[in-house]
């Protein structure tokens, strides 16, 4: 058995209100390139197809040509869950009909103990799910957090484990150990206890995890995230897209890049050196970018002059906001006059010292405030 591994396209999303629609067709052409040239006997997406609840119809479009090209054209059997993205009802309300071709979207907790048999691997798909939901599959209002549900689960589906069989979950949850990703997924909590005990999974010979966009986040040899194909916040532009290949017969995982194109770019300069001829000459128009200006003085209608360069800016930050006052003790202050203290604190605050305009500026008003001081004492 030699299945490929994805997760998190989150259809629909709209990086600071790009629209990702186009991308996204790109990503799933590469995805569905790299299971017909490998061969794979199936494509497995952890969760999260979609970014909202409630996706557009051009949303539900696009996954429906997405999953009717690898299924129906390519002939690939697909295993897919909800995750917490996802709508369970709405995502799953034609899998009688899906089942019949090979397309195996799980959206209820009841249905992760079918076990879905494809050559010689047993498939366990369960979606994402609350605690509520388990308590009600097994009657037992006693369960009071993750750990003690994902053992009832595991034991559950382990009891229908066939003999000389491979067996594969499919899940979309945070486990413990791994690192989360700011600004990119949201976070889940189930009964109060967020990370799952990834012990409890070793009778498993794969678990193909959803939910963390970051595929590193986890290091367990057979407990893997495939994290998200697409970058889709900043906090991923230096991350490594791709698709895990799995190959249970020679117990081998590999990782296989997705090119990106457009790409998220971090890039940092002053407005001169960012606008430049050398530099403007090798700007991508298409990637998105997240720049950040070193100049110190303010520049007028700065994201408009900037965007004539780089028309898809997602942020555009300054290094100046980034240094912050150091804060001194009576005893030091005390020692200095107050033009000294204004020179100490702007420089901590920009990271550039007063010019001598600045500093002539600066004495004529602590001079005229002084002046006025005196006169309102005298009278």
């Amino acid at each position: 058995m030699r299945f490929l591994h994805t997760a998190d396209w989150h259809l629909g999303k709209k990086l600071n209100g790009f629209d990702l629609a186009a991308d996204q067709w790109t990503m799933f052409r590469q995805i569905e390139s790299v299971a017909l040239t490998e061969k794979v006997d199936a494509l497995v997406l952890a969760g999260d197809l979609f970014d909202r609840a409630v996706p557009s119809e051009a949303t539900v479009d696009q996954l429906k040509k997405m999953l009717a090209q690898l299924n129906l054209v390519d002939q690939l059997p697909i295993l897919a869950i909800s995750g917490n993205h996802d709508s369970a009802p709405r995502l799953g309300m034609a899998s009688a009909w899906y089942r019949a071709h090979g397309l195996y979207l799980v959206t209820e907790f009841a249905q992760a103990f079918e076990p879905i048999v494809i050559g010689d691997t047993q498939f366990f798909l369960l979606p994402y799910f609350t605690l509520q939901a388990a308590r009600n599959y097994f009657a037992d209002e006693q369960l009071r957090d993750l750990n003690q549900v994902m053992a009832k689960v595991v034991a559950t589906m382990q009891a229908q484990f066939a003999p000389g069989k491979h067996h594969v979950l499919v899940a979309h949850f945070f486990a413990a150990g791994s690192q989360r990703t700011p600004a990119s997924e949201t976070m889940i909590e189930v009964g109060g206890l967020a990370a799952v005990d990834v012990t409890l999974l070793a009778p498993f010979d794969y678990v193909a995890l959803g939910h963390l966009h970051n595929p590193q986040a986890l290091k367990t040899k057979w407990v893997k995230y495939s994290g998200s194909p697409l970058k889709l916040s900043a906090s991923e532009a230096t991350m490594t897209k791709g698709v895990r290949l799995v190959d249970l017969t020679t117990d081998e995982v590999r990782w296989q890049p997705l090119p990106q194109h457009p790409d998220l770019v971090k890039v940092t300069g002053s407005f001169a050196e960012l606008t430049a001829p050398e530099q403007v000459a090798v700007v991508d128009r298409e990637n998105y970018y997240l720049l950040t200006l070193t100049d110190q003085n303010e520049i007028p209608d700065v994201m408009a002059k900037l965007r004539e360069f780089y028309p898809r800016i997602l942020s555009l930050h300054f290094t100046r906001q980034l240094n912050q006052p150091v804060v001194q003790t009576m005893h030091n202050l005390t020692e200095k006059s107050p033009l000294e203290q204004l020179a100490a604190f702007y420089e901590q605050t920009t990271g550039q010292p007063l010019t001598a305009r600045q500093q002539k500026w600066a004495a004529e008003g602590l001079a005229k405030i002084k002046g006025e001081d005196d006169a309102t004492t005298q009278a």
